[in-house]
């Protein structure tokens, strides 16, 4: 859910937003999904969330509590592919908002988010390119640095803009 908050965004934006929505929720590190759906709405689209940000979250939520999203500890056990396959299912979860999960909350080393802009722009500040590569380009070069792809993207994220 934390992915969902971050799509399209500046990371202070999305701390912003997801820190107005746990302050509704004190003592918890982050709302369980009971805890959402049980939330009226409209005071977590006052957090800052788009409608369909909102509805997203909630639908996470709701799939969730049915069982269709795995608990962390059964995604820590899932393979990449399986759980992108799974995710993507639900309504506004696409293939970056999964990877980010995969890289930020399960540790997945072997992860290059091709999809992402700033990957692709770091690579292309970091060999000079006039134009940055597509992603079709960038899965290409990245199979070369398997079984560490969550490392280059780490390093290409941050490569200072020229």
């Amino acid at each position: 859910m934390r992915a969902i908050a971050y799509q399209q965004l500046h990371a202070k934006a999305g701390d912003a937003i997801l820190g107005r929505l746990v302050a509704l929720y004190p003592g918890a590190a982050f709302p369980a999904p009971e805890q959402l759906l049980a939330t009226d709405p409209e005071l977590q689209r006052a957090c800052g969330f788009s409608a369909a940000k909102l509805a997203t979250i909630r639908d996470i939520a709701q799939a969730t509590v049915a069982g269709v999203v795995p608990s962390l500890a059964e995604a820590r056990r899932l393979p990449d592919a399986t759980l992108i396959e799974r995710l993507t299912s639900l309504r506004g979860v696409g293939r970056w908002t999964v990877e980010m999960f995969l890289i930020y909350s399960l540790d997945r080393s072997d992860i290059l988010p091709v999809d992402d802009f700033g990957v692709r722009e770091g690579y292309g500040r970091l060999k000079g390119l006039v134009k940055a590569p597509t992603p079709r380009q960038m899965r290409e070069i990245g199979e070369a640095w398997s079984p560490f792809r969550t490392v280059a993207a780490w390093y290409l994220w941050r490569l200072p803009a020229r």
